[in-house]
């Protein structure tokens, strides 16, 4: 990849636009888990319009930090 002003750059240098940067999955959820993830899913199983079975999914996933406290220690 070549750029006029500069020349030749690497895939990882500052000018590369994020969506062309190549990123390792153990990278990506570092990223993800750092901040949270929120998976929010419903599944409904239905047979000539008479559900069956309903699955709500809600589900936090973060990672844990020493610094924060747990909410169910007691104070």
């Amino acid at each position: 990849m070549t750029t006029p002003a500069t020349g030749p750059t690497s895939p990882t240098s500052p000018t590369t636009p994020l969506a062309q940067r190549p990123v390792a999955l153990v990278d990506l959820l570092d990223r993800l888990l750092a901040g949270g993830v929120v998976v929010v899913g419903d599944l409904t199983l239905r047979i000539a319009d008479v559900d069956l079975v309903r699955i709500d999914l809600r589900a936090l996933i973060s990672s844990v930090s020493e610094n924060v406290p747990s909410p169910w220690e007691e104070p």
